[in-house]
């Protein structure tokens, strides 16, 4: 059995191991691919993992020995799935593996802003504080969480878990989403006119799709509070930059906090970059040690389970 892993360094810098992978058969880890490089490097491997390295038809039309495509991720758009069933090549993905990751990014980016941790550090060091006439001082504004109103758009795995994160802080959790489920959570469903209006944090954890792509924009920053603070850990084409770097620059909203944009890396040009009060890290929510590792073991796993003839997180059924 051939294995090929395209772009392995995004899971693993070197902190993890690939030796459980190579227990089932004769394995090649590559950095990165190329799109030119592809063919070449799949060549008569059977199976294939990929992260951000795209599989289409001319990779299926010309390596005709491809039978399982490991994506090492939740979201699986970089493979046709329906043109992999159609050549009889299992796919499947990792779900759910940076559920608490991710949500922890989101408090990270809201208690930030409401802290000033990194600002007030930086005034200590400074001399401030050796030279202040007082026990204390406050030199950046401070806001408690409790009882601000928390708006989540979407409500899977990772909206639940910021919601439950939200009622500890004592947080008014409000929820828009295409699907209203059952929940033990203190959540109140609302329209998304009302979680735009509302929220004095509002959070994306909706897939991007044709009805959500920009939901971001001059329109709905508009219907927002002056005082808001947007956190995007989704997907960057949900937020229009234009509208929202020109929002920020105008004071319409208070502050954003985003760890995904829509090319990634990043244009020169992209207008969030220097945006006023914006906070941004590059798509790193996903990435503790904790949720790679995860990933590493359900990607070795579902491996496993393919060749044992027992499927597992098969997105092409």
């Amino acid at each position: 059995m051939k294995i090929v892993v395209l772009d392995g360094y995004t899971m693993n810098s070197g902190d993890l191991s690939w030796s459980n992978l190579e227990k089932f058969g004769e394995l090649n880890v590559y950095d990165r691919t190329s799109e030119s490089e592809v063919i070449e490097r799949i060549s008569d491997s059977e199976i294939v993992i990929t992260n951000k390295v795209i599989i289409g038809r001319e990779v299926f039309e010309k390596c005709k020995n491809i039978k399982y495509v490991g994506v090492t991720a939740t979201g699986y758009n970089v493979v046709d799935t329906n043109l992999a069933k159609e050549f009889g090549v299992t796919v499947t993905n990792v779900p759910a593996y940076s559920t608490d990751s991710v949500s922890q990014l989101v408090f990270s980016f809201i208690l930030e802003y409401c802290q000033n941790v990194y600002k007030y550090n930086e005034s200590v060091k400074s001399g401030d504080w050796v030279n202040s006439k007082d026990f204390s001082y406050r030199k950046f504004p401070i806001v408690e969480l409790a009882g601000k109103n928390l708006g989540i758009i979407g409500f899977g795995a990772i909206g639940k878990k910021v919601a439950e994160i939200g009622n500890a802080f004592g947080m008014n959790v409000i929820v828009n989403t295409r699907t209203i489920s059952n929940t033990n959570l203190n959540v109140k469903f609302v329209s998304k006119e009302e979680i735009f209006k509302n929220s004095d944090f509002l959070t994306l954890h909706c897939p991007l799709t044709d009805e959500t792509k920009e939901i971001i924009n001059k329109n709905t920053l508009e219907l927002m509070k002056t005082s808001s603070f947007l956190i995007n850990t989704g997907r960057g084409g949900l937020v229009n930059e234009k509208n929202l770097a020109d929002a920020l620059n105008l004071g319409n909203i208070a502050g954003a906090g985003l760890d995904v944009l829509s090319n990634e890396p990043p244009k020169e040009d992209n207008p969030l970059i220097n945006a006023k009060n914006t906070f941004i890290t590059p798509h790193v929510a996903w990435a503790s040690y904790e949720a790679r590792n995860r990933l590493m073991n359900v990607t070795i796993n579902n491996v496993k389970s393919f060749i044992e003839g027992n499927p597992i997180n098969v997105v092409n059924k």
